[in-house]
C-alpha cells in the first residue's frame, strides 16, 4: 500500500469499514517499512554482519589489549584524539557558513500574508501527545492561532486510545474549528512515529508537519513554508523551522539548553544545508511534502529518533531540506532526570539511525558523496561516542590530578599529548565561544552565565550518552517518555 488512504474511502466489503480501515492502517503503521523495505527499519536493531562485525572488533581489541597493553592503549588515544580534533574542525567550518544570513531561508511576514487563500496548498498538522492532559488546552490554543485558511488545515490530535485523561482534557478545552482528535489503537511499539504512520492514512493535506504538545508554532510558520516551496528547487521536500525554548532563563539546566538549541538550529542545521549535507530533523516543525513522504516510506516506528532517521533518508533518496528562519517555541526540559530520560533517547536514537543507514554503506556513499557520508558519521555516530569518551577522558584527567599513575604518562607520548593537550585548551575554549556567540545573535546575551558554565552541561550530556548507549543493547525501540508542562 502506498502509505496514505483517501479518507472519503469506504470499503462495501467489510461489515464494518471503519474497523477494517483502522486494522489496515494499524498495521501498516507498525510494520510497512520493515516490509516494504526491511533493511531501512530498525525494527531489527543489528544485522547479522554488523553483529559479528562487532564481535570481531571486540575480540580483536581484548586480545591486543592482553598482549600489547600500552601501545594498544596508546593507539586508542591517539585515534580518539584525533576524531576530537577532526570533529571540532568541522564543527567550526558549519559554524562559519552557518553564520552567513543567506545560510538560511528568510520569507518575511509581507511576502506570506501576500499570498492568497486560493494559492495556498492544503496541509495538515500532526500533534502527538500521550498522558499530557495540562498541556493540551495551550496545545489548542496555539495551533488554533495558526495564520492559515481553516478550509485548507486539518489538525489532527493524535491521542492513544486508551489514554482518557487526555482524550477528556482536550474535549473539555474545546478543539475549535481546525482540531480533531484522531485515536490511536494501542500496540506496541509505543512510539510517537507509530501515531504518526497511522495518522498519515487519514492525513489529506499536501503538506504535512508535526508540532509536539508544548509547541507553540510562529503563527506564520506554514504560510511561510507555503512561500519557501513555491520558490525552491523541486529536489527540496522537507522545511525545517527552527526551535528555541520559552522558559530558557527558568533554571540552570533550561539556560544549557537554550544555548545547545541556539548553537544547533541558528548555526549549525544552516551551516549542514548550506554544505548539502543530510540534516538530522528536529522531533518536531519539519515539513514535509506528503507525496514524497509516502514515497520514502514515512517513519520508522522502531527508531526513537525517527526525526533524524527521516532526514537522513530524505537525503539518501537524492532529496533536499532547507531551514527556514521561522520559530516554534518549545518548553526546555527543566528536570535532570527528565532531561538525561530526553537526551539518552536521542542519543540512543542517532546511533540507531546510524547503524540503519550503514547497512549499506557503498550505495550510502554514492548517494551522499565523501563529505556528507563524513558529516552523516560524526554527528550521528560521533555525536554520542564522543560525549561517552568524554567521561572516559574527565577520569583520566581526574586519576592524574590525583595520583600521577604511570600508565597514563606511558599512553600519552608527546607525539599524543600536544594535540590532546590543543584539544582541552583550544577546542574547549572554541566550543564556549560558539555557545557566546550563538546566545548573542539570538537575543539571549543575558545567558552568558550559562555559557560560562556549560562544561557542567557536558557532564549530563556524557551520563546521557553512556545510558542511550546501554540502552541501545538492552531495549533498543524503548520510548522514554518526556514530561512536559514544568516550566514555571
Amino acid at each position: 500500500m502506498d502509505g496514505r488512504v483517501d479518507p472519503a474511502a469506504a470499503t462495501s466489503e467489510s461489515a464494518d469499514p471503519d474497523a477494517s480501515r483502522s486494522e489496515a492502517a494499524l498495521h501498516d503503521a507498525v510494520h510497512g517499512l520493515f516490509e516494504r523495505d526491511p533493511l531501512a527499519s530498525a525494527a531489527v536493531p543489528f544485522v547479522p554482519w554488523q553483529k559479528w562485525a562487532g564481535l570481531a572488533g571486540i575480540a580483536v581489541l581484548i586480545l591486543a589489549l592482553v598482549l600489547a597493553t600500552t601501545p594498544t592503549l596508546i593507539a586508542l588515544t591517539a585515534v580518539s584524539t584525533a576524531v576530537y580534533l577532526i570533529t571540532l574542525g568541522d564543527r567550526l567550518l558549519l559554524l562559519s557558513r552557518g553564520l552567513a544570513r543567506e545560510s538560511i531561508l528568510h520569507v518575511e511576514d509581507d511576502r506570506a500574508l501576500a499570498v492568497t487563500d486560493s494559492d495556498l496548498p492544503t496541509y495538515t498538522v500532526l500533534v502527538p501527545a500521550y498522558n499530557e492532559p495540562e498541556v493540551i488546552g495551550d496545545l489548542i490554543d496555539a495551533v488554533s492561532s495558526i495564520d492559515y485558511p481553516a478550509d485548507k488545515l486539518e489538525v489532527l490530535l493524535l491521542l492513544e486510545a486508551d489514554d482518557d485523561v487526555t482524550i477528556d482534557a482536550a474535549e473539555a478545552a474545546g478543539l475549535g474549528e481546525v482540531c480533531r482528535i484522531l485515536r490511536i489503537p494501542p500496540a506496541d511499539p509505543r512510539t510517537k512515529p507509530k501515531a504518526c504512520n497511522y495518522a498519515l492514512h487519514y492525513a489529506t493535506g499536501e503538506i504535512i508537519t508535526i508540532f509536539d504538545a508544548e509547541d507553540r508554532p510562529d503563527p506564520l510558520q506554514l504560510r511561510r513554508v507555503a512561500v519557501a516551496f513555491a520558490e525552491l528547487d523541486d529536489d527540496v521536500v522537507c522545511v525545517q523551522a527552527k526551535l528555541a525554548f520559552h522558559n530558557g532563563s527558568q533554571n540552570m539546566l533550561t539556560a544549557w539548553f537554550t544555548a545547545d538549541y541556539a548553537l544547533w538550529f541558528n548555526f549549525l542545521l544552516p551551516g549542514l544545508m548550506k554544505s548539502s549535507s543530510p540534516i538530522p530533523l528536529g522531533g518536531t516543525s519539519n515539513h514535509i511534502k506528503a507525496d514524497v513522504l509516502t514515497e520514502i516510506g514515512a517513519w520508522d516506528p522502531y527508531n526513537v529518533t525517527e526525526d533524524a532517521d527521516l532526514g537522513v533518508r530524505i537525503a539518501a533518496r537524492g532529496h533536499r531540506t532547507a531551514v527556514l528562519d521561522s520559530t516554534t517555541l518549545e518548553e526546555a526540559n527543566p528536570d535532570p532526570i527528565n532531561w538525561i530520560r530526553q537526551r539518552s533517547r536521542w542519543y540512543k536514537g542517532y546511533l540507531q539511525t546510524w547503524l540503519v543507514h550503514m547497512r549499506q554503506p557503498i550505495r550510502l556513499w554514492r548517494t551522499l558523496g565523501t563529505v556528507s557520508m563524513f558529516r552523516f558519521t560524526t554527528l550521528l555516530a560521533g555525536t554520542p561516542v564522543i560525549a561517552c569518551l568524554n567521561m572516559v577522558f574527565w577520569l583520566i584527567t581526574l586519576s592524574w590530578i590525583l595520583g600521577q599513575p604511570a600508565i597514563i604518562a606511558q599512553v600519552f607520548p608527546a607525539y599524543v599529548y600536544f594535540p590532546a593537550l590543543i584539544c582541552l585548551v583550544l577546542g574547549n575554549s572554541t566550543i564556549l565561544y560558539s555557545n557566546f556567540i550563538a546566545c548573542r545573535e539570538t537575543g539571549n546575551a543575558a545567558l552568558w552565565w550559562a555559557c560560562l558554565t556549560v562544561p557542567l552541561y557536558w557532564v549530563l550530556m556524557s551520563i546521557a550518552a553512556i545510558k542511550g548507549t546501554y540502552q541501545l543493547f538492552a531495549n533498543p525501540s524503548y520510548w522514554e517518555k518526556t514530561v512536559h508542562g514544568l516550566a514555571s
